[in-house]
């Protein structure tokens, strides 16, 4: 698919903001590709999805992330791997690209640090090599994803408004 012309790339406007908000509250979230137009924005339907669900969500949570966040998604991308949208269903009013971006700037060098510290000092049991096996991790893998509990629009009863399409 090429991209249009007329698309507008790059930081977005504190006007494009607001056009896209109230355009949302009004008539809610029905097909990203056609929205823009009608939004009055010159944006791609990507570009807006990937605005309002990163940055203009009314119940998502920016700034630090709290030592037990902090735990939480160490514990969980050690299970999980790189699955940020799964360990982002963990962490309410987190976004995945948040929770990504914190663990690639911040959790992995320290992980990574840590493990290099402690590898140098202690040698790995045969036990703790079997908890490592794939067979265990997919194992937890399975127990995990069993326990996930899909979010329905009960879960966001600020976007419930949003939702409603009147004509």
């Amino acid at each position: 698919m090429v991209r249009q012309p007329y698309l507008k790339k790059g930081t977005w406007s504190h006007d494009e903001d607001q056009k896209l908000i109230a355009y949302i509250r009004k008539y809610g979230i029905w097909n990203w590709n056609e929205m823009p137009k009608f939004a009055g924005l010159q944006r791609s339907g990507k570009s807006c999805r990937l605005r309002w669900m990163n940055y203009l969500r009314p119940n998502i949570r920016r700034g630090n992330f709290s030592r037990e966040e902090e735990e939480t998604i160490i514990h969980l991308q050690k299970t999980l791997g790189n699955r940020w949208s799964a360990i982002a269903a963990r962490l309410p009013q987190r976004t995945d690209n948040d929770i990504k971006n914190y663990w690639n700037t911040r959790l992995k060098k320290r992980i990574m640090g840590e493990k290099k510290n402690s590898s140098s000092a202690t040698t790995e049991t045969k036990s703790s090599m079997e908890e490592n096996s794939s067979d265990a991790d997919s194992s937890m893998m399975v127990d995990i994803l069993l326990d996930y509990q899909i979010p329905t629009m009960d879960d966001f009863p600020e976007l419930a408004v949003y939702a409603t399409f009147s004509t």
